[in-house]
């Protein structure tokens, strides 16, 4: 596969290879990479990207491109990891795939549905409903105990089940059933975090995305958020999108794409 070439350097801001990407639809997915590994039936994904861009403008008038014409695939009711050092372009692509930003170029699908296309009321009902997100810096509300912060969530979502039952369930299954009543400053990083994880999930959302949520952990502390998202995986069917730059964790996603300098250059 051909590949469109751009370049941050000053003065070569623009696109300079017009060779243009195949013509890949939604949920046509395939290795660029050549080994097959994670070839997946249409059905299969969840979400396609392909030759996202993005760019930013410069004060001197030029060009900044985070992300770099990348194609990928997010399988369903799997851990996809993206992997990469600060500044790489990783978040940026969380907040494409996840409805948060505009990519510049590209198309991006969910389910199907092309995300460019769709009305801000439909892409803020996605976010609402069919998304969960989890933050490195957990944003929970300092005033509201764990069960309230649930809560919160559940209310926001318009859950239609019943919501004592559903924060209990979500604060057992991790591990904070008798925490409940504790507010964020009385509970450790690596319990806020789980409490943010029970928050993202309570209303059964698609998908979670999670940006570095173990950034700010200790090693068991992180090691025991990516348990449970494996556990969340298996049990809940739910499809997880995180970033990283922790090389220990990536043996523990299903798929790993590592992004450097805006481009897709492994996938494993």
């Amino acid at each position: 596969m051909s590949e469109t070439v751009y370049n941050n350097e000053p003065g070569n801001d623009q696109v300079y290879d017009e060779t243009i990407y195949g013509d890949d639809t939604a949920g046509q997915a395939y290795d660029e990479f050549g080994d097959n590994q994670g070839v997946y039936d249409q059905d299969d994904i969840i979400i396609s990207a392909r030759n996202v861009v993005k760019c930013f403008p410069m004060g001197n008038g030029e060009k900044f491109y985070a992300l770099k014409g990348l194609d990928m695939d997010v399988p369903r009711g799997k851990l996809t990891i993206l992997k990469g050092r600060s500044g790489s372009g990783k978040t940026t692509l969380l907040n494409i795939l996840s409805a948060l930003d505009d990519a510049t170029e590209g198309e991006v699908y969910v389910n199907g549905n092309e995300l460019n296309t769709m009305p801000e009321t439909e892409r803020e009902k996605l976010r609402r409903y069919d998304i969960g997100f989890v933050f490195q810096s957990v944003a929970l509300i300092p005033i509201m105990n764990a069960y309230e912060n649930v809560d919160f969530g559940l209310r926001l979502a318009d859950y239609e089940g019943n919501r004592d039952e559903r924060i209990k369930e979500v604060l057992d299954m991790v591990g904070l059933g008798g925490r409940m009543q504790h507010l964020p400053s009385e509970m450790s990083g690596g319990e806020q975090q789980r409490v943010a994880i029970a928050r993202a999930v309570a209303h059964k959302p698609q998908v979670i995305f999670a940006d570095e949520p173990t950034g700010a952990l200790d090693t068991a502390s992180g090691l025991t958020v990516m348990k449970l998202f494996k556990e969340l995986v298996a049990k809940e069917g739910i499809t997880i999108v995180m970033t990283t730059h922790d090389p220990n964790l990536m043996e523990l996603g299903d798929v790993v794409y590592e992004i450097e300098d805006g481009e897709i250059v492994a996938r494993a």
